[in-house]
């Protein structure tokens, strides 16, 4: 079950597609974060999402929110899909621990060893404000997530 809005979000630390560390309390006090699971890199559902928030890329990183999309895939996987599709926001690695974050997250599913498509918007002191999941065949609609922002 994932974590429900008015919940405090839960830290974590994780590498992005560069080798660099993203903690999600650094970001705290200074930036809400549009935190985005997907379940793989170099699919079409997930290539379609990632790419259309690129394509609105300045709605979801800006002077005011930060967008960390992380997948269950390896950091090296990652890089070489963010070269590929143009992405240069943080994809962050969720590899070892495997699904560690996801689980702690509540959108891991176990039967198929990935994340699900669950979304948190989460506001600067680090609570969740909204979330949306889907199954892994839904694609979720970016409107949602520009209105959720709009309200904090």
């Amino acid at each position: 079950m994932a974590i429900e809005p008015g919940t405090k979000a839960p830290d974590f630390t994780l590498k992005d597609q560069h080798g660099q560390t993203v903690t999600l309390s650094g970001l705290r006090g200074e930036k809400n974060v549009v935190l985005l699971f997907f379940p793989f890199a170099f699919t079409g559902v997930c290539t379609g999402e990632l790419c259309a928030l690129r394509d609105r890329l300045p709605a979801f990183v800006n002077d005011d929110v930060q967008l960390l999309a992380v997948s269950n895939d390896s950091q090296f996987s990652l890089r070489v899909f963010a070269d590929q599709e143009g992405l240069s926001y943080p994809l962050l690695s969720d590899f070892w621990p495997h699904g560690e974050v996801s689980r702690a997250y509540g959108v891991f599913d176990e039967d198929k060893g990935c994340a699900v498509r669950g979304t948190f918007i989460i506001d600067k002191e680090g609570v969740v404000r909204w979330n949306v999941v889907n199954a892994l065949p839904d694609a979720r609609d970016l409107n949602d997530y520009v209105t959720a922002l709009e309200s904090l």
